[in-house]
């Protein structure tokens, strides 16, 4: 009984880790554009929630109620909205999920639909 107790408690623990993505999981800048180029994005970011957005081949980010441009810079995928500064995540690709990866730590994840389903 104790075993089965101390068992929970360590999985239980391990299950508030952050996670985080191993360098063999990282995609280089022009994986990067490959698969999000011409692509929707739908999924969710630790602080800012549920998000679906296309990123059309020209550089616009479309939502449903907004706009605003993406590029690649490096190794990572740069965002930025009206007048926010400029933020920048790794990428890595897990199945057919997309990892956000800053500082280590995955902030967000997202399925990628090809093309645009939602018109924006």
């Amino acid at each position: 009984m104790r075993k089965a107790v101390f068992l929970s408690v360590v999985l239980a623990t391990l299950s508030l880790l952050p996670v985080t993505a191993t360098a063999a999981d990282m995609l280089s800048g022009d994986q990067i554009r490959s698969l999000v180029s011409g692509n929707t994005i739908q999924g969710n970011m630790e602080a800012g929630g549920a998000y679906t957005e296309f990123y059309a081949e020209d550089g616009t980010i479309k939502g449903k109620d907004y706009t605003g441009v993406w590029n690649v810079d490096g190794d990572s995928m740069c965002f930025q909205y009206g007048s926010d500064p400029v933020s920048c995540w790794q990428a890595a690709k897990e199945g057919d999920q997309i990892q956000w990866v800053k500082d280590g730590k995955v902030d967000g994840t997202g399925t990628v639909l090809p093309g645009n389903p939602n018109n924006f």
